[in-house]
């Protein structure tokens, strides 16, 4: 159980590879300068075959095995977009383009996968063909679905596909995975409530929108306490609350509210729905108010499949003794799910150290995290690939 020592040696090279990425953040699909910095290092390793343009601003690379007895494909997956935060790190290599920065480590993420196609380049000790994928748009934008949409998986023959994530609070050098749902689907509500708007001294001549508001949000925070089974997972947040207007003594016409929906099982996301509209539909007509509602669905429950999950699992245990294979789900949501939905695969997480959570303006991917984490690509790679 250890990492290949290769990685050791350029641990070095992809770390300034990621640095160069956390310097220049792009988001969602706006990642033409990372693109091509991905397209140009996997011309540099000696790719085969490089696509770009899938999924609009994706970059697929494919490199053949040393033998071609087989006709077996297996797709890595990693993704390349920034958030729209300001760092405050502090480091040398912060972001140069104000309001944006790698709060996520997919800068580490797509390093770490161009050091496994370098390593599998220069190795190539594996028969078939491996796809290399580098996604833009998972934080917003579901680039996963775009890039699968685009044939991905058909044009590439793809057989099974993997991805990897890192994850702050688990020691660099472990992995956590489980199969089954893994990461919640990810759901928005928006809701209108319209009233009638006044003088704040003269509340019996409104319907007080600011009163009905807090009464929703109230009677939402139900549904997940009462409605769904204590023993399945899920998550209604009312983030956002804003008034058409802003003043001490205006009782406002208008208020909207913006939440996010999380779920780990179909029924019960359709039953988060139907609550959410009678909930919103019934508790305004209480007060004589009205109230539209709009939920946008968005990415669906991430799956890992059974056997696929056993070879990550297998992967990660030669790659470290610190394997965790029955985690936690996760709520976050995680567009690699599209992908999982077209092609039978696996999702790990692996050891980012003690650092500041993700989506936060002081994270910062660990570069220490690089050689397991390219060795598990590779573990992945040759054993599915076996000569």
């Amino acid at each position: 159980m250890a990492v290949r020592n290769r990685f050791s040696e350029l641990q070095g090279e992809i770390a300034s590879w990621r640095q160069h990425l956390h310097q220049n953040p792009e988001l969602e699909f706006d990642t033409f300068k990372t693109s091509e910095f991905v397209e140009n290092t996997l011309k540099s390793i000696g790719c085969d075959e490089i696509c770009t343009g899938i999924g609009r601003t994706g970059v697929v690379g494919v490199i053949h095995g040393k033998k071609q007895s087989s006709d077996k494909v297996v797709g890595l997956r990693a993704d390349m977009d920034a958030l729209p935060i300001q760092e405050a790190t502090g480091s040398s290599y912060a972001s140069n383009n104000s309001g944006k920065m790698h709060a996520c480590g997919h800068d580490g993420h797509t390093a770490m996968l161009l050091g496994a196609a370098k390593y599998m380049a220069e190795t190539r000790n594996f028969n078939g063909s491996l796809v290399v994928i580098f996604q833009p748009a998972e934080e917003k934008g579901g680039g996963g679905k775009v890039m699968v949409d685009d044939g991905l998986i058909d044009k590439f023959r793809i057989q099974e596909v993997y991805g990897m994530h890192n994850m702050p609070g688990l020691p660099v050098g472990q992995f956590a995975i489980r199969s089954g749902p893994f990461f919640a689907a990810a759901d928005t509500v928006s809701i209108k409530v319209h009233g009638q708007g006044g003088h704040g001294a003269m509340p019996h001549k409104t319907v007080d929108t600011t009163v009905v508001t807090c009464s929703v949000v109230n009677a939402l925070q139900t549904i997940v306490s009462r409605n769904v089974d204590p023993q399945k997972a899920a998550v209604l947040s009312i983030c956002a609350i804003r008034t058409d207007t802003f003043s001490h003594n205006v009782i406002p016409q208008t208020v909207e509210m913006l939440g996010t929906i999380r779920s780990m099982d179909s029924d019960v996301r359709e039953m988060l729905f139907d609550r959410i509209r009678t909930i919103c539909a019934q508790t305004v007509a209480a007060f004589e108010a009205k109230a539209s509602v709009q939920i946008e669905t968005g990415y669906p429950v991430m799956i890992n499949a059974d056997a696929q999950t056993a070879y990550a699992i297998n992967g990660a245990r030669r790659v470290s003794a610190n394997v965790e294979e029955n985690c936690n789900v996760v709520m976050g949501a995680e567009d690699f799910a599209f992908m999982l939905d077209a092609c039978p695969g696996a999702y790990i997480l692996t050891g980012n150290g003690d650092s500041a959570p993700l989506h936060h303006p002081e994270y910062d991917f660990n570069d220490d995290a690089i050689p397991a984490g390219c060795s598990w690509w590779v573990e992945i790679a040759e054993s599915r690939l076996s000569v």
